[in-house]
């Protein structure tokens, strides 16, 4: 009985874990994906300054998230963005427009690595993939049971639910009111959403919200995409 209880204790402490893991590896997939985004619009402008200051708003983004990279333990993905990092870097000190945006072009490509990797992080010789092998090995020692990612909190659970009014309100809007101000108006309460999950002082609830708000406003915009 003793046995069964510790293996319990055991299986519930990585549960949670790789829960957080699970979390973290999002989180930072959305702060990498802004990054992509500071890049993109670096590598659009004509002005080297203006470059240069769309690589520092990259390059600071990169600089938050990598609190969320360690806790996600995605090596590939880490590696990627380093280099990345390094690009960046090199980009807002070179002082011609044509050497920054061969700079960027590469941070471009080390970021959509890291994205990439972020979303095959399960695969990878990484934390969360050695945690699998552990817990895989401990419940065939004991009774076979298949690894399953951790319900959702209550607190999630709340939350989506109070975002269907939110996604229900984002509908009526898409096809009822002029494509180019939905369209904005969506605009920024994604880029708001962006905004908040750079932050190191959110509470979880409020991480989740913002992510879950973030993807359903994205939505909305892939059906407003052909705005001219």
């Amino acid at each position: 009985m003793k046995s069964y209880y510790s293996i319990f204790i055991v299986v519930l402490v990585f549960l949670f874990s790789s829960f957080n893991v699970y979390k973290a590896c999002e989180y930072a997939g959305s702060n990498i994906n802004f990054t992509k985004k500071k890049i993109e619009k670096a590598l659009a402008v004509e002005d080297v300054n203006l470059a240069h200051y769309h690589a520092y708003k990259a390059l600071n983004t990169i600089e938050k998230s990598k609190y969320q990279l360690k806790e996600c333990g995605c090596d590939y993905a880490s590696e990627s963005i380093a280099d990345g990092l390094k690009n960046l870097k090199f980009a807002t000190k070179a002082t011609s427009l044509s050497s920054t945006r061969i700079l960027l072009n590469k941070a471009l490509e080390n970021t959509l690595d890291g994205l990439e990797a972020l979303q095959e992080h399960e695969f990878h010789n990484s934390r969360y993939a050695s945690n699998v092998l552990v817990m895989n090995t401990i419940v065939a020692n004991n009774e076979k049971a298949a690894f399953k990612k951790p319900e959702k909190s209550e607190l999630e659970s709340t939350i989506d639910t109070s975002l269907e009014k939110y996604r229900e309100s984002l509908d009526k809007i898409v096809t009822s009111v002029d494509c180019k101000v939905a369209r904005a108006f969506a605009e920024n309460i994604y880029l708001h959403c962006e905004q908040q999950l750079l932050r190191s002082d959110l509470t979880e609830g409020k991480k989740y919200y913002n992510l879950r708000t973030k993807e359903i406003t994205d939505k909305a915009l892939e059906k407003l995409k052909d705005c001219n």
